[in-house]
């Protein structure tokens, strides 16, 4: 069954393409409450909550705007609708000062609604901050956004399935993972190894990898089940090193091709990692093949999804 899912906030990066292959090997009507403790896009989320798979849904973020836009998203979206038509349309005569206008303005009142319009207007939807913390990627001068009347739409349908029995906080990550629970399923999207230092700082605040295995430690001991997005690569480029064998299984997700790469004229492949925690079983897909790869030095199960 094919479900509609909406996607109000666009975030490079994002699960959505992926949401579904990850939602499968979550097994049916064992686990009571999602846990996303990074949340972005919250597309894992918003697509477990359009199944109704669980009961309730927690996301937290170290990016304080965004977690004040996800509770207006849960609360009011109409509110954000209307704040956002208002920023859109104020750019129309001057399309780049007014960019650059409003981001200087969220620099310093940090508005939901502005974190909003940035995302739908900057570059590849990426996030960047410089090292004061300052939101200071570029406009995209080959398309507008998204258009006021789909956001509205979005942003409600957001509401809709998220109303009632979510819960947005910020904050670190690591109070969720000790304040875990039976009956919660975590599902960890961190920022990958590499791509929050350094003068491309993608992220607010970066995620060792030794912290990210600390609180995987935290959850296998309480056996509290988690499936995490981590490391990967692109052509001959890697995203970090693979997790100990000991933490999680691993599996390969066949994202598609690079969109940068397609601009720069080559085929590279996007592959990202996949982390299943032992706790629970790896459900076979029938497009699943093995693929070998010398960098991980063991034979590692790739899925494709189309």
């Amino acid at each position: 069954m094919r479900f509609s899912v909406p996607h109000p906030i666009p975030y490079q990066g994002s699960k959505r393409r992926l949401a579904s292959a990850i939602l499968s090997h979550i097994p049916e009507n064992r686990y009571t409450r999602l846990v996303e403790p990074f949340a972005g896009s919250s597309a894992v989320t918003l697509a477990a909550a359009s199944r109704n798979m669980f009961a309730s849904y927690v996301i937290n973020d170290a990016l304080e705007p965004l977690i004040e836009l996800w509770n207006k998203v849960i609360q009011d979206p109409t509110e954000v609708a209307i704040n956002y038509s208002t920023l859109w349309h104020r750019e129309r005569e001057k399309p780049i000062e007014a960019y650059y206008e409003i981001r200087s303005e969220f620099n310093v009142d940090r508005s939901p609604a502005k974190l909003l319009y940035l995302l739908a207007r900057c570059v590849k939807n990426a996030v960047r901050f410089n090292p004061a913390g300052e939101f200071n990627q570029s406009p995209d001068k080959r398309r507008k956004g998204t258009r006021p009347q789909l956001m509205e739409l979005e942003l409600v349908a957001a509401h809709q399935v998220l109303a009632g029995k979510s819960q947005a906080v910020y904050g670190d990550f690591l109070p969720l993972f000790l304040s875990a629970q039976e009956g919660d399923f975590f599902y960890l999207d961190p920022p990958y190894q590499g791509t929050s230092e350094g003068r491309d700082q993608r992220y607010v605040a970066g995620v060792s990898r030794e912290r990210v295995i600390e609180a995987l430690e935290i959850l296998n001991e309480k056996r509290i089940p988690f499936i995490l997005s981590y490391d990967g690569f692109c052509g001959e480029r890697n995203y970090g090193a693979p997790l100990p064998k000991t933490m999680a299984q691993q599996i390969l997700l066949d994202v598609g091709r690079s969109s940068q790469a397609t601009l720069n004229g080559r085929g590279d492949v996007t592959i990202e990692s996949l982390y299943i925690s032992h706790t629970i079983p790896v459900i076979p897909q029938p497009s699943a093949t093995t693929l070998s790869l010398n960098d991980f030095e063991k034979q590692t199960t790739l899925f494709t999804f189309t």
